[in-house]
């Protein structure tokens, strides 16, 4: 393991220095609105702004690559990302700090698209699934721990998107001076979304659902905090602890799916987000927030587990070598949540105070239940040897598919003559 973090430490520098930046700017815009006194639903509007750039970078951006290639590219969507940053300071404005957030939104899909296209192309199928552990453990523990940033003196109301500015920019230098080749993109083609749909209804619902539920907790979970009287310090250790929790039952719940219908560990995950939603709204009303921080490491584990769940359950049931066309229909789905998803929680705040950002996770996470459940009596479970093996894969791009060690074989994908699960299983 140490040899393979050796061989990628450049990539893994700059993913934990942009992720450092990119984490306390998403809590620290959030926090700076609620400060000013402006209401939920426009904190609402302007991190749905930040899921739609990402939205639309996750289609476009790549095109970008190709044409300037990887390193020019990268350089590119980190500088535009950093001058945004920092554009913060000059003007309070909402419609500004939207077409920011929108801005910054697309630049850190193309970085993720550059970054996870890099790893794949020094990947072999011996490291691939340790260059994946190694990326989301440090795509997530930087996440993290940047919210702690937010504990850092600014009496001017200027310095942490400074220090935000310095981090995105430093993250320019492990790229800008390797020596490694530019890597090729895997060929994102087109999977038609009614395709997808009918081939894992729940799959795609899935998706969606997380993409809803992350997008709310991103954007106003920070406003939560600062609304029920946690100030910055306890803000940023709640948000610590929901994004964390965030991987600690990846693994656990990966390996039951492996061994049961997936469906009904997805329902079953959903079933138990719905509770844990409620004990969050009913733990927001105690005067300590123990009860309520243990809770967000738990509502953190079930929440970002959902979405490599889905995404595992629906390669399933598509041919080998539609896994990255298919990977963009569920990051798709799971950005059009992100950005849907802190509007209506917004609705929620308003109208029921910050537990109402736990409603909305509940009732959300209810849905998926409920639907999960009609499409048991729908059709019938494959059996479990049917099943691939559970992917843990974070909800980027679609080019983080072939990281994925049982995605492709060691020079590509999967034969076309070797039959999928989906073709070796009954129909749902």
């Amino acid at each position: 393991m140490l040899q393979i973090a050796r061989s990628i430490s450049s990539l893994l520098a700059a993913v934990g220095l942009l992720m450092l930046g990119s984490g306390t700017l998403s809590s620290l815009v959030s926090l700076r609105l609620s400060e000013a006194g402006t209401g939920t639903m426009a904190i609402g509007l302007i991190t749905a702004a930040y899921f739609a750039g990402l939205t639309a970078g996750s289609l476009q951006a790549h095109r970008i690559i190709l044409r300037v290639g990887h390193i020019r590219a990268f350089s590119a969507f980190a500088a535009a990302f950093s001058a945004a940053a920092l554009s913060h300071v000059l003007a309070f404005a909402l419609p500004a700090w939207g077409a920011l957030r929108l801005v910054e939104g697309f630049c850190m899909a193309g970085l993720y698209m550059c970054i996870e296209s890099w790893l794949n192309d020094k990947a072999t199928s011996r490291t691939r699934g340790q260059m994946l552990s190694l990326y989301m453990i440090t795509l997530y523990g930087a996440v993290g721990l940047g919210q702690q940033f937010l504990n850092l003196p600014d009496p001017t109301g200027m310095q942490r998107f400074v220090v935000i500015a310095i981090l995105l920019s430093l993250a320019l230098i492990p790229v800008a001076l390797t020596r490694a080749t530019a890597p090729t993109l895997p060929d994102i083609r087109s999977f038609g979304f009614r395709r997808l749909y009918q081939a894992s209804p729940l799959g795609v619902v899935g998706a969606f659902v997380s993409g809803g539920v992350s997008g709310a907790i991103y954007g106003l979970g920070p406003v939560f905090g600062a609304e029920s009287g946690f100030g910055t310090a306890g803000t940023a250790l709640f948000m610590t602890c929901v994004i964390l929790g965030g991987v600690g039952l990846q693994w656990p719940l990966g390996r039951l799916s492996d061994r049961f219908d997936r469906r009904s560990v997805i329902i079953g995950l959903s079933a138990a987000l719905t509770l844990v939603s409620l004990g969050m709204v009913m733990a927001a009303g105690l005067r300590g927030p123990g009860v309520l921080l243990a809770l967000s490491l738990l509502f953190g584990g079930l929440s970002f587990t959902l979405y490599p769940l889905s995404a595992s359950h629906t390669n399933d049931h598509v041919e080998r070598v539609d896994l990255v066309a298919a990977s963009g229909g569920l990051i798709f789905a799971n950005s059009v949540g992100a950005t849907i998803g802190p509007l209506v929680a917004s609705v929620g705040m308003s109208m029921a105070g910050p537990p109402g950002l736990f409603g909305f996770t509940g009732a959300a996470a209810l849905a998926a239940t409920l639907f999960g459940l009609w499409r048991t009596r729908m059709r019938a479970a494959p059996a479990a040897e049917a099943q691939g093996p559970f992917q843990a894969l974070p909800g980027t791009t679609p080019v983080a598919t072939p990281l994925h060690p049982h995605a492709e074989e060691e020079n590509g994908l999967r034969p076309a003559g070797d039959q999928s699960p989906a073709k070796r299983s009954v129909e749902r």
